[in-house]
């Protein structure tokens, strides 16, 4: 039995531990440097992130297509109140419905105004515009005086859904949208609403918002404006664990804090390394990027690792992983080929 023991151990060295031609990505050791390159990555992403959503809240709204405005000529009735739909008519169905006194800004962004004809007011505010119609309408009636205002906001718009009360579409009108505006336009978060990871996608780019470090970091959320077409998506604080599994006592997913948890935290909640198993100087983060996965390890034995490990910040998806000792690796192939007699042998070996 001894002979096939040894036969066992010769041939657990031989097998290959990576399948031929597999390029393993490399392993980047937890440290205080390490730490240190971490930090400054999320802060300059953080930065990049705000300075392209940040703008001022005072700007003015700018008319769009289908907007639909009021306008006033003093002294000239007959030209103020126009209706965008004139009421008459009916259908198989009934009477047509009557829109709302106005002028709608077609598709083109022109306004159709009497004597004035067309008026390009698309982009402008509200008393941009009425200066171009008073300009149109200068060689009609002698020195126009033009109040104009947006009647109905229909040109732009955002979209906000997950886990708020009321989601769905959120026109943008003359007060600024910003992104706790379109919130509480929602009507707020739900109870499960994991407020650390509110995404943002405009057109291409998607940003990952965290608005309870940003009050943390002294940054006002209220100046990240929203644009026509924005999407807003609240995550639930169950879409945002992390697992962590091998050689711990209880390998389970955990929901973080807050959207956040640090590998001490993690282990920690797991039972720690086992102390049978585990080889504490081979605990792996594995992290999924859009470039592939990137693999941390830290050495839970040498001097200050788990003060390392409490400052090492992990990512929602993030696998935290425990790999055994050699020993372990061992003792389990020769009881999966031979278990018998290997609990002869460990008998036999007993006093």
């Amino acid at each position: 039995m001894v002979a096939r023991l040894v036969l066992v151990g010769a041939l657990a060295g031989l097998v290959p531990t990576a399948v031929s031609g597999q390029v393993d990505p490399p392993i980047i050791a937890i440290t205080e440097v390490q730490l240190a390159k971490d930090k400054q990555l999320r802060a300059r992403r953080v930065s990049e992130d705000l300075g392209e959503l940040q703008s001022d809240p005072s700007a003015p709204y700018r008319i769009g297509p289908s907007d639909i405005l009021a306008v006033l000529v003093w002294d000239h009735p007959e030209l103020s109140g126009v209706p965008a739909v004139l009421a008459g008519g009916a259908t198989d169905s009934g009477p047509l419905p009557v829109a709302p006194p106005g002028f709608v800004v077609d598709h083109a962004g022109m306004l159709h105004f009497p004597y004035a004809g067309l008026v390009p007011v698309a982009g402008l505010t509200q008393e941009q515009a009425a200066l171009a119609l008073a300009a149109a309408l200068a060689r009609y009636v002698r020195d126009p005086r033009v109040g104009l205002s947006v009647q109905s906001y229909r040109s732009q718009r955002i979209y906000i859904d997950g886990q708020v009360k009321n989601p769905g579409v959120q026109p943008i009108n003359d007060l600024p949208m910003t992104l706790i505006e379109a919130v509480n336009r929602a009507g707020g978060f739900l109870a499960d609403a994991d407020q650390s990871r509110v995404v943002l996608e405009r057109g291409a780019s998607l940003h990952v918002l965290d608005l309870r470090h940003l009050v943390e970091s002294d940054v006002n959320p209220t100046r990240i404006m929203l644009r026509h077409g924005d999407l807003v998506h609240v995550l639930a604080r169950e879409e945002n664990k992390v697992f962590v599994s091998g050689e711990v006592p209880t390998p389970r997913a955990l929901p973080m804090h807050s959207g956040r948890m640090s590998l001490s935290e993690a282990l920690g909640e797991a039972g720690g390394i086992s102390a049978a198993t585990g080889d504490s100087r081979q605990v792996y983060v594995v992290r999924r990027g859009m470039a592939g996965p990137t693999v941390y390890q830290l050495d839970a034995r040498a001097p200050g690792a788990m003060a390392v490990a409490e400052e090492f910040e992990l990512d929602p998806k993030d696998v935290v992983y425990v790999a055994p000792t050699s020993l372990a690796n061992w003792h389990r192939a020769v009881s999966l080929i031979f278990p018998s007699e290997l609990s002869s042998a460990v008998g036999a070996a007993k006093p």
